[in-house]
């Protein structure tokens, strides 16, 4: 098992260089001068070039390319805020734990929410539970993140008045945005869910347990639900991804100062560095995660494990 997470590790940098890259690149080629940026607009065109100088905007593109991936990799270091100037790593690390929080919640109320709808769809096929299940399903994959926090806002915050709105420092901040951001993941879970209870449930193996006299609650959460796990793992690992973008709208809404809102003022204040850090970070952090998910599947699947182990499950 050690041996296969160090070979993942290792399989990340490559992955983590690429996305470094790609970031850099597009910032790199995106119209505007950081130096008037920092300066404004009052400033000479000497001042301006001494900026550029100090910022190392006059090297060349492999340099300046170069020079950003050593101090990502080899000291963690993501530079500075063009607009702050204010350590991009220490603001990364300290945003981090909320917006990580928020991530975590939404996870666990897609699955705690969307696997129990997804097995009551598969078990009732074609009966009116599963036409609710699919309704509600359909409703969230359709509707946008933003469009969702917005109505969440209008509704509870706004003419109820039963939650606020915006802030961070209590449990009730926290309510609106982790429904908004994990409600699409809910309903990909609930469908992902269906589909392969329902791919299991048809196997010869069922129909025996079935035949043996077993519950049929104990054919389920006991030989159905265990064998149908691992692409809904797979899609939960999906949707963590997907919710750590999706922090960049709910912050945003919701001014919550995690890394998502860092990351829109970054792009609406054209500071690179910021937009470029906030990226790379994500992308580390997602790698890890479906590093456990990976992990998650030795747990739920012997056959995996032997795998991982070098043994033949007998």
């Amino acid at each position: 098992m050690l041996r296969y997470v160090l070979i993942r590790l290792l399989w990340m940098i490559p992955i983590i260089l690429g996305v470094t890259i790609l970031i850099f690149s597009i910032m790199y080629f995106v119209p505007g001068d950081p130096a008037a940026t920092i300066l404004g607009p009052s400033a000479t065109e000497i001042e301006l070039e001494a900026k550029r100088e100090e910022l190392g905007l006059n090297d060349s593109y492999i340099v300046r390319l170069v020079n950003y991936i050593k101090d990502v990799f080899l000291r963690f270091d993501f530079g500075k805020s063009y607009l702050t100037n204010r350590s991009i790593s220490s603001e990364l690390i300290s945003r981090f734990p909320r917006t990580i929080l928020m991530c975590l919640v939404c996870i666990m109320i897609a699955m705690l929410l969307g696997v129990p709808l997804g097995v009551n769809a598969a078990v009732h096929q074609n009966g009116p539970w599963d036409n609710i299940s699919m309704v509600v399903a359909l409703l969230g994959v359709s509707m946008p993140t933003f469009w969702v926090a917005l109505l969440l806002v209008l509704v509870f915050a706004l003419r109820l008045n039963w939650l606020p709105n915006v802030g961070y420092t209590s449990i009730r901040h926290y309510i609106l945005p982790c429904i908004a951001n994990s409600f699409s993941s809910l309903a990909m879970q609930a469908r992902q869910t269906r589909s392969s209870m329902l791919e299991v449930i048809r196997s010869d193996y069922i129909t025996t347990a079935r035949a043996k006299g077993l519950s049929e609650r104990k054919v389920i959460f006991v030989h159905t639900l265990p064998n149908a796990i691992i692409p809904v793992l797979t899609i939960a690992g999906t949707n963590f991804g997907k919710m750590l973008g999706g922090t960049v709208v709910v912050e945003t809404i919701f001014s919550i100062p995690g890394i998502g809102s860092y990351m829109i003022t970054g792009v609406n204040g054209r500071d690179y560095p910021v937009v470029q850090g906030s990226v790379v970070f994500l992308a580390i952090a997602f790698g890890l995660i479906m590093l456990l998910v990976d992990l998650l599947y030795a747990a739920v699947d012997p056959r995996i494990k032997s795998q991982y182990v070098g043994k033949k499950v007998k």
